[in-house]
C-alpha cells in the first residue's frame, strides 16, 4: 500500500498518540506526519506476524484492511478512457481508432484542440474539446465508446 493510505488507516485506529518518540519528533509533531505513521502501522502488522502467529497476522490485516479493501474503486475505472476504448476495441477483434484534430484555435498559452476518434470499420466516431490535445483525444474515446457500448446493448 502507499504511505498515504498506511497513514490513513493509522489514523483511523489513531495510532499517533501511541507511539513512543524521541523529543525532537515530539516537537515538530512528528505522530502526525505521514511517513511515521505509514512507518508505524508496519511495524505494527510485522509484529503481529512475529510475536503471534499467521492467524494473528490475519486477524488484524482483516481488522485493519478490510473496510478499505471493500471501498476500493471498479478497477476499470482506474483506467483512461482511450485504453477502455482500445481494449473494448481488442476484445471484439476490431480495428484501433483513429484520433483526427480537426481544429487548433486560441493563442499558444490558450490552446484548443477539436479532435475526433473514428473507427475504420464502422461509421462510428465520437468528438471532443479540450485545452490539449492529449486531454480532447481522451474526451473523445470516452464519447466513442459510450456511443459503442450503446450501440452493443441495443443490438443485444
Amino acid at each position: 500500500m502507499r504511505e498515504q493510505s498506511l497513514a490513513r488507516l493509522a489514523r483511523d485506529i489513531d495510532l499517533g498518540p501511541l507511539l513512543q518518540l524521541g523529543e525532537g519528533e515530539l516537537k515538530s509533531g512528528g505522530w502526525r506526519r505521514d511517513s511515521v505513521l505509514a512507518d508505524a502501522l508496519e511495524a505494527l502488522v510485522a509484529a503481529a506476524y512475529l510475536d503471534g502467529s499467521t492467524a494473528a497476522l490475519k486477524a488484524v490485516c482483516a481488522h485493519l484492511f478490510d473496510a478499505a479493501l471493500a471501498d476500493l474503486p471498479d478497477p476499470e475505472t482506474l483506467k483512461d478512457p482511450k485504453t477502455r476504448l482500445q481494449e473494448w476495441l481488442q476484445a471484439r477483434n476490431r480495428p484501433l481508432p483513429v484520433y483526427e484534430v480537426l481544429a487548433e484555435a486560441g493563442p499558444a498559452h490558450r490552446r484548443q484542440f477539436r479532435v475526433r476518434a473514428r473507427l475504420a470499420d464502422a461509421d462510428s466516431h465520437g468528438e471532443a474539446r479540450g485545452n490539449s490535445r492529449r486531454t480532447a483525444e481522451q474526451q473523445a474515446a470516452a464519447a466513442l465508446l459510450a456511443q459503442l457500448q450503446q450501440d452493443s446493448s441495443d443490438h443485444a
